[in-house]
């Protein structure tokens, strides 16, 4: 059976993102232990909250280090997105850079009732690529919770539109990122959490 674990730092909203994947038939191990990390056949690393404490966090800890050095299939989600990338404007704080992406902070010119800051609820996934996304229709709602946003890039393998195109997921060898909240996107986001779970390598 596949050793699936679920980073645990002051950013992590673990519990959740566990119970998803009770519901899919596996029982992942919450841990910041580095031995543990390693030896995983897939890591996940969820993240609410605020970035550069968060950082900060991992830093002291030497786990942005070895988040950046993992082989085996890596999903960020949501703050875990964010600290994927290069750096984020919340508090100018430099992130791991293993997407060479910024986070920007959304800046709609008139603040309205259909674009408030932060986004909340329901949103349209469109342009979807790859196996994180197989078996699913081309367009799918899903839920978000964020103020801030990874740039369009060439790591892009979904988008959303609020305010303007953003990059809804990312990836590049190993590694995955999701901006939206899979453990709160109903049938849609256990499918993705279940092709991340099947991905080989």
């Amino acid at each position: 059976m596949s050793k699936i674990v679920i980073i645990k730092y002051n950013a992590g909203n673990t519990q959740s993102v566990s119970y998803a994947l009770e519901r899919l038939g596996v029982m992942p191990l919450i841990t910041d232990n580095p031995d543990e990390i390693r030896s995983a056949d897939k890591v996940i690393f969820p993240g609410v909250g605020e970035a550069s404490s968060a950082m900060n966090y991992l830093i002291e800890r030497g786990l942005d280090t070895l988040i950046k050095d993992l082989k085996q299939p890596v999903l960020g989600i949501c703050v875990g997105l964010q600290l994927l990338c290069k750096h984020s404007e919340e508090n100018d704080v430099a992130c791991m850079g293993v997407f060479d992406v910024a986070v920007r902070r959304f800046e709609p010119e008139n603040l309205t009732q259909k674009f408030k800051v932060p986004q909340m609820g329901w949103n349209k996934l469109h342009s979807l690529e790859g196996k994180l996304f197989a078996g699913l229709p081309a367009e799918n709602y899903v839920y978000f919770v964020h103020s801030y946003y990874a740039e369009l890039s060439p790591y892009t393998i979904a988008k959303t539109d609020y305010i303007h195109d953003f990059s809804a997921a990312l990836h590049k060898d190993n590694f995955y990122a999701l901006q939206f909240h899979t453990e709160k996107s109903g049938e849609v986001g256990a499918k993705i959490l279940e092709n991340f779970l099947n991905l080989v390598g």
